[in-house]
Protein backbone atom coordinates (compact mmCIF):
# COMPACT_ATOMS: atom_id res chain seq x y z
CA UNK A 1 0.00 0.00 0.00
CA UNK A 2 1.48 3.31 -0.95
CA UNK A 3 1.47 6.57 0.82
CA UNK A 4 -0.96 9.21 -0.40
CA UNK A 5 0.16 11.94 -2.70
CA UNK A 6 0.50 15.38 -1.41
CA UNK A 7 -2.06 17.86 -1.90
CA UNK A 8 -1.06 20.74 -3.66
CA UNK A 9 -4.34 22.47 -3.77
CA UNK A 10 -7.76 21.97 -2.93
CA UNK A 11 -10.86 24.11 -4.42
CA UNK A 12 -13.94 24.92 -6.36
CA UNK A 13 -13.38 24.81 -10.34
CA UNK A 14 -16.49 24.08 -12.43
CA UNK A 15 -15.62 21.84 -15.16
CA UNK A 16 -18.26 21.26 -18.79
CA UNK A 17 -19.82 18.38 -19.32
CA UNK A 18 -19.34 15.58 -21.85
CA UNK A 19 -23.04 15.26 -22.84
CA UNK A 20 -24.98 17.01 -25.19
CA UNK A 21 -26.34 20.07 -23.09
CA UNK A 22 -22.28 20.70 -21.94
CA UNK A 23 -23.77 21.91 -18.79
CA UNK A 24 -20.90 23.81 -16.61
CA UNK A 25 -20.68 21.26 -13.04
CA UNK A 26 -18.82 22.26 -9.73
CA UNK A 27 -16.15 19.97 -8.62
CA UNK A 28 -13.76 19.85 -5.15
CA UNK A 29 -10.65 19.55 -7.38
CA UNK A 30 -7.82 18.37 -5.66
CA UNK A 31 -4.29 19.24 -6.93
CA UNK A 32 -1.75 16.28 -6.02
CA UNK A 33 2.09 15.70 -6.91
CA UNK A 34 0.19 12.48 -9.22
CA UNK A 35 -2.62 14.44 -10.80
CA UNK A 36 -5.92 15.91 -10.74
CA UNK A 37 -8.57 14.03 -8.40
CA UNK A 38 -12.49 15.58 -8.72
CA UNK A 39 -15.41 15.07 -6.48
CA UNK A 40 -18.97 15.41 -7.40
CA UNK A 41 -21.31 17.26 -5.30
CA UNK A 42 -23.78 15.09 -2.89
CA UNK A 43 -26.15 17.98 -2.73
CA UNK A 44 -27.21 21.40 -2.61
CA UNK A 45 -24.58 23.01 -0.20
CA UNK A 46 -22.95 26.17 -0.38
CA UNK A 47 -19.94 27.51 -2.57
CA UNK A 48 -17.91 26.72 0.33
CA UNK A 49 -15.32 23.61 0.31
CA UNK A 50 -15.64 22.28 3.76
CA UNK A 51 -19.70 23.29 4.29
CA UNK A 52 -20.88 21.06 1.05
CA UNK A 53 -21.04 17.39 0.93
CA UNK A 54 -18.48 15.67 -1.38
CA UNK A 55 -18.45 12.16 -2.57
CA UNK A 56 -15.42 10.54 -1.64
CA UNK A 57 -15.24 8.33 -4.76
CA UNK A 58 -13.04 10.55 -7.29
CA UNK A 59 -12.07 10.58 -11.04
CA UNK A 60 -9.02 11.06 -10.95
CA UNK A 61 -6.93 12.84 -14.10
CA UNK A 62 -3.59 11.87 -13.57
CA UNK A 63 -0.30 13.34 -14.83
CA UNK A 64 1.15 10.12 -16.92
CA UNK A 65 -2.00 10.52 -19.24
CA UNK A 66 -2.03 14.15 -19.30
CA UNK A 67 -0.44 15.82 -22.59
CA UNK A 68 -0.91 19.54 -21.61
CA UNK A 69 -2.96 22.50 -20.08
CA UNK A 70 -4.09 24.83 -22.69
CA UNK A 71 -6.26 27.61 -23.98
CA UNK A 72 -6.45 29.72 -21.43
CA UNK A 73 -9.32 32.75 -21.98
CA UNK A 74 -10.47 35.41 -19.64
CA UNK A 75 -14.06 36.27 -20.57
CA UNK A 76 -16.80 37.88 -17.68
CA UNK A 77 -14.78 37.41 -14.97
CA UNK A 78 -14.00 33.93 -15.01
CA UNK A 79 -10.55 31.84 -16.54
CA UNK A 80 -11.34 29.25 -19.02
CA UNK A 81 -8.72 26.77 -19.56
CA UNK A 82 -8.38 22.89 -20.88
CA UNK A 83 -6.55 19.78 -20.19
CA UNK A 84 -5.55 17.51 -22.82
CA UNK A 85 -4.89 14.16 -22.02
CA UNK A 86 -3.07 11.85 -24.38
CA UNK A 87 -5.83 10.42 -26.09
CA UNK A 88 -6.29 13.41 -27.42
CA UNK A 89 -9.73 14.05 -25.22
CA UNK A 90 -10.09 17.91 -23.93
CA UNK A 91 -11.60 18.72 -20.66
CA UNK A 92 -13.01 22.30 -20.01
CA UNK A 93 -12.74 23.90 -17.11
CA UNK A 94 -13.65 27.54 -15.34
CA UNK A 95 -13.12 28.70 -12.48
CA UNK A 96 -13.36 33.09 -11.07
CA UNK A 97 -10.34 35.24 -12.50
CA UNK A 98 -9.53 36.19 -8.76
CA UNK A 99 -8.79 32.29 -8.17
CA UNK A 100 -6.39 32.26 -11.69
CA UNK A 101 -3.77 30.11 -10.13
CA UNK A 102 -5.42 26.84 -11.00
CA UNK A 103 -4.66 26.47 -14.57
CA UNK A 104 -1.20 28.06 -14.08
CA UNK A 105 -0.93 25.06 -10.96
CA UNK A 106 -2.32 22.03 -12.81
CA UNK A 107 0.71 23.28 -15.72
CA UNK A 108 3.71 23.33 -12.96
CA UNK A 109 2.65 20.07 -11.50
CA UNK A 110 2.63 18.66 -14.82
CA UNK A 111 5.86 20.29 -15.99
CA UNK A 112 7.10 18.73 -12.63
CA UNK A 113 5.71 15.27 -13.02
CA UNK A 114 7.29 15.01 -16.53
CA UNK A 115 10.56 16.26 -15.52
CA UNK A 116 10.92 13.69 -12.88
CA UNK A 117 10.08 11.20 -15.15
CA UNK A 118 12.14 11.87 -17.52
CA UNK A 119 15.32 12.04 -15.38
CA UNK A 120 14.18 8.83 -14.10
CA UNK A 121 14.19 7.73 -17.30
CA UNK A 122 17.22 9.03 -18.55
CA UNK A 123 19.05 7.47 -15.29
CA UNK A 124 17.64 4.17 -16.17
CA UNK A 125 19.31 4.27 -19.47
CA UNK A 126 22.51 5.98 -18.04
CA UNK A 127 22.55 3.12 -15.40
CA UNK A 128 21.50 0.05 -17.98
CA UNK A 129 24.47 1.83 -20.76
CA UNK A 130 26.65 2.41 -18.29
CA UNK A 131 26.82 -1.46 -17.11
CA UNK A 132 26.47 -2.86 -20.55
CA UNK A 133 29.53 -0.70 -21.63
CA UNK A 134 31.62 -2.00 -18.59
CA UNK A 135 30.81 -5.40 -19.89
CA UNK A 136 32.43 -4.43 -23.25
CA UNK A 137 34.92 -3.20 -22.46
CA UNK A 138 36.12 -5.81 -20.34
CA UNK A 139 35.89 -8.20 -23.56
CA UNK A 140 38.14 -5.48 -25.80
CA UNK A 141 40.75 -6.09 -23.12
Amino acid sequence: MSLPAKVMRDGLLEKRSSGLLQLWKKKRCVLTEEGLQLHNCRGGGGGDVRSSAWSSRAKELRFERMATVDCVEYKRGLVYFTVVMATGKEIDFRCPQEDTAWNAEIALALVRYKNLQAVQTGRNRHLSTAHLGSTGEEEEL
